[in-house]
């Protein structure tokens, strides 16, 4: 069988979308005509990335602000959230000098509008996947969900919310994520991957050693794997081959925010999660550093992870560099990789969304939204087209 290729999720927004969001957050145009401009963004968007010769279309994000509050926010500018969740969560700085907040839970259930008794998100992934696939044409699609881990920081880490126990809070994240990902199935999602860590959010934030946040040193990266196995524990071994993780350092404005947590305090944790695969970021690192990490895969990736063999995709391309990779680049990076990885658990990946929040302006692309999508399809072509000459050589 050939390398597989997968992207990860994310592509830039038009400068007529982010308008669209931001004339939607300030009212001038109402929900009908917000829809409307983003479903001209997804089928814009379709087109192109079927030329590229993409396994599974993702419709980029263009339909949520961010892919990490979609289940609790429309709009960066806060619009419907709920009247139980604050605006004034953590805060996650970015190594360029700007950061993101989260909100937080102020009472429960979660983040449920009022007339609603019952703990639930504000919207599920599938919802928006339904009203892409439809725009797909058949092509096969797939579809991003936040993890349960990332939903867990909305939560005060040093209180408990009146009346609201912190393990119900967690009960009631690992049923939302649940029902997510069977809801993206459902709707015809042929793969739904997990995004574990953007954002300075789960797997690297739990290792990461920042005194301005609070679990600093509280070794949370436990509670998140197992925050996790749970959801995937309640899916099948033929379900859970199509069930992946995303991990990455952040992507967002051509920024990272933990890019120096290294992946060898992360992996042994990382495949403990019974996922059927990775997507790792691996190619803004240098050379001896993709090497080491190869080798840490190879040692920890599992053939068997409760009935699923695991696939590690590998980053292949820089989202945040403006520069295109070559076929021949990206071979050679899956060829060196064989070395320690078995090639029947090889992938090929991008290193992370190209365009994680709807308001990127790309800086390191000049701030020039249609260069940065052209840049972002001529690195997806590469990757497809490496993987292809890598599987040629490697007689796969």
């Amino acid at each position: 069988m050939p390398i597989p290729t997968e992207l990860v999720g994310s592509l830039p927004r038009t400068v007529y979308l982010q308008q669209a969001y931001a004339d939607y957050d300030s009212g001038k145009i109402t929900r009908e005509e917000f829809v409307k401009v983003q479903d001209k963004a997804v089928e814009n968007l379709l087109t192109h990335l079927k030329k590229t010769g993409e396994t599974y279309l993702t419709d980029g994000d263009q339909r949520v602000c961010s892919f990490v509050m979609y289940p609790v926010i429309e709009t960066l500018g806060g619009k419907g959230i709920a009247d139980n969740m604050a605006p004034d969560g953590v805060l996650f700085p970015f190594d360029d000098g700007h950061h993101r907040q989260i909100p937080r839970v102020a009472r429960g259930p979660f983040n449920t509008k009022s007339n609603i008794s019952a703990s639930r998100y504000n919207t599920y992934a599938w919802q928006n996947f339904k009203l892409s696939v439809a725009q797909s044409k058949g092509y096969p699609m797939k579809q991003t969900v936040i993890s349960p881990s990332m939903m867990y920081l909305l939560y005060p880490f040093a209180e408990e919310v009146p009346g609201y126990p912190r393990q119900q809070f967690m009960n009631d994240i690992v049923n939302e994520c649940e029902k997510d990902i069977r809801g993206c199935f459902a709707a015809g999602a042929k793969r739904v991957s997990i995004d574990f860590t953007e954002e300075r959010l789960p797997g690297r934030t739990a290792l990461k050693n920042d005194p301005g946040n609070p679990w600093t040193k509280a070794r949370l990266i436990d509670t998140f794997v197992d925050l996790n196995n749970r959801v995937l524990d309640r899916f099948t071994p033929a379900e859970r081959i199509n069930i992946g993780i995303h991990t990455c350092p952040g992507a967002d404005c051509d920024s990272n925010h933990s890019f120096d947590v290294p992946y060898h305090a992360l992996l042994p944790s990382l495949f403990k999660i019974n996922a059927g695969y990775f997507l790792m970021q691996l190619a803004s690192h240098t050379p001896d550093i993709r090497t080491s990490v190869y080798q840490e895969i190879g040692k920890h990736i599992r053939r068997d992870a409760n009935g699923v063999k695991q696939v590690a995709f590998i980053g292949v391309t820089h989202t945040l560099n403006p520069t295109v990779e070559t076929p021949e680049q990206v071979c050679e990076s899956l060829i060196e990789a064989s070395k320690y990885i078995p090639v029947d658990q090889l992938g090929a990946t991008d290193d992370c969304g190209f365009s994680p929040f709807c308001d990127d302006i790309k800086p390191k692309h000049g701030g020039n939204l249609e260069f940065a999508m052209d840049v972002a399809l001529e690195k997806i072509s590469a990757r497809i087209k490496g993987a292809k000459m890598a599987s040629e050589k490697l007689n796969v």
